[in-house]
């Protein structure tokens, strides 16, 4: 069993470790400010990792780093705080204790700088020109350079319970582009926890693994059928036809096949099966 910190105890975060801690691995982890109801069974320390001095006496003898950050705001500042000066501030801590932990980080498939609705995979240009998904970027790319066992795993949009961002879209009606489609892509929170400990289980198996996996599910679909389709679900007035906007920022096709081939089966594969259970 493996020794594992967990950077970013959010929902994923502390799901993650339920998780792990169930299949009898050591878990712990690291959180601005102790949750309220502590999980039994993992070790909790409220560090902020963009102040270098509270890493200095945290334990280091990790087997498996996984990073799963969210910044205070959508803002580049907040971004660069986690992403850079963050991940910089551990790395440093590690390399002074000579330790070299295998690590996962949670990306995203806003490092795309596709938006002409172009599929994209592990293998596809990732140079976005949103400076925040830059200061992603950035960390991946540091990350992936230091050793060939660190992994990334770039999530597409995420939903589950009180993640419902199309249900109160569709909810609340409005236009939606038509034509030309504009895609959205989506992967549901359950999916997210099971390709963490899914990767990591391939890995200590001895399995050798791509520096990149896209988790998203297989089905990128155009946001006007999501609409019309939550619009009946739900009994609302379906969505009016928006005038096609040529400054769409994330309109593109996400492909899974890399993960699908590595063995994954999703628990929702689509749109469908995830947000009928929600509605």
């Amino acid at each position: 069993m493996a020794n594992i910190l967990i950077v970013g105890c959010g929902s994923i975060g502390l799901q993650l470790a339920e998780e792990l801690i169930a299949k009898g691995h050591s878990v712990t982890g690291f959180k601005r400010t102790t949750p309220t109801s502590a999980l039994s069974g993992i070790n909790f320390f409220a560090v902020d990792i963009t102040l270098k001095d509270q890493l200095k006496k945290l334990p280091t003898d990790f087997d498996v780093v996984y990073f799963i950050v969210s910044p205070d705001g959508r803002n580049p500042d907040s971004y660069k705080a986690v992403y850079e000066l963050g991940i910089n501030n551990l790395l440093g801590i590690f390399e002074q204790a000579a330790a070299n932990p295998q690590w996962i980080m949670v990306s995203s498939t806003s490092v795309y700088g596709q938006t002409q609705g172009e599929w994209v995979d592990e293998d596809s240009l990732a140079e976005p020109e949103n400076l925040t998904s830059r200061y992603i970027r950035q960390a991946e790319q540091r990350l992936t350079s230091i050793s060939p066992q660190n992994i990334v795993v770039r999530f597409s949009g995420i939903y589950g319970p009180g993640r419902e961002y199309l249900i109160r879209m569709a909810q609340q009606g409005g236009a939606v582009q038509q034509d030309p489609p504009y895609y959205t892509n989506r992967i549901h929170q359950a999916d997210c926890v099971s390709v963490l400990v899914y990767v990591l289980e391939q890995s200590l198996a001895g399995r050798v693994l791509q520096p990149y996996y896209v988790a998203s599910d297989n089905d990128p679909a155009p946001l006007w059928e999501v609409m019309l389709w939550m619009a009946e679900r739900l009994g609302c007035e379906p969505p009016a036809v928006k005038a096609f906007d040529n400054t769409a920022q994330s309109n593109k096709r996400c492909n899974n096949q890399r993960l699908k081939a590595l063995g994954y089966e999703f628990k929702y594969p689509d749109y469908k099966s995830g947000y009928a259970e929600l509605i």
